[in-house]
């Protein structure tokens, strides 16, 4: 399995990592890396923007989320590690006890990119504000911002309803797609 220290990484050695022969880590942590970058360009943003007075409030906003993002990123490598695991040891237990542990494991591997197309989706909506207030210069950094975290969202979103699909009308896939259709909202809203 790929390292866990996505933080400690270099970028190259996270592209090294996203592309190598091993599916973690995956599309759920590359989501959460991207909301993050985009968190840490609305933080720019503001913070180059001295004339805006809540400028620090906001930088200090963007800067929770892209932490709590690269913490998302690890943990949902752990989870789809998990549930891989899972599948694979599929024909090792009885059918009623390996169907509930591998339904446990994909509710894990659900509940994590969840929490990713939300924070996202967060992440995307306080982009879409700085950019009425930001610098003339640095609007179309935030408006970058606001699509990158859109974009998570929208890919967090997708694994939540993958991961779910034997669950028929789960809430968890409808809180997953309000988040990735509220940000692709604040993109619109950013232009």
């Amino acid at each position: 399995m790929a390292p866990r220290d996505f933080l400690g990484l270099t970028v190259d050695e996270w592209l090294e990592a996203l592309a190598a022969p091993d599916p973690v880590p995956g599309g759920g942590s590359a989501a959460a890396l991207t909301a993050a970058t985009a968190a840490a360009l609305v933080a720019m943003t503001a913070r180059l923007s001295p004339d805006w007075p809540e400028a620090g409030g906001i930088a200090a906003q963007a800067l929770k989320l892209r932490s709590r993002l690269a913490q998302l990123a690890e943990a949902d490598a752990e989870v789809y590690a998990e549930s891989l695991a899972a599948l694979a040891a599929k024909g090792a237990q009885p059918d009623e006890r390996r169907d509930f542990a591998l339904g446990n494991a994909l509710d894990r591997a659900a509940a994590v990119p969840l929490v990713i197309a939300e924070t996202a989706s967060d992440a995307a909506l306080l982009a879409a504000s700085a950019v009425e207030h930001v610098q003339l210069e640095l609007q179309p950094d935030a408006q970058a911002a606001a699509t990158l975290a859109a974009a998570a969202a929208e890919a967090a979103a997708r694994l939540v309803e993958v991961n779910l699909t034997t669950t028929a009308g789960d809430e968890r896939v409808r809180r997953a797609r309000r988040a990735a259709d509220n940000a692709a909202a604040a993109v619109q809203s950013a232009r």
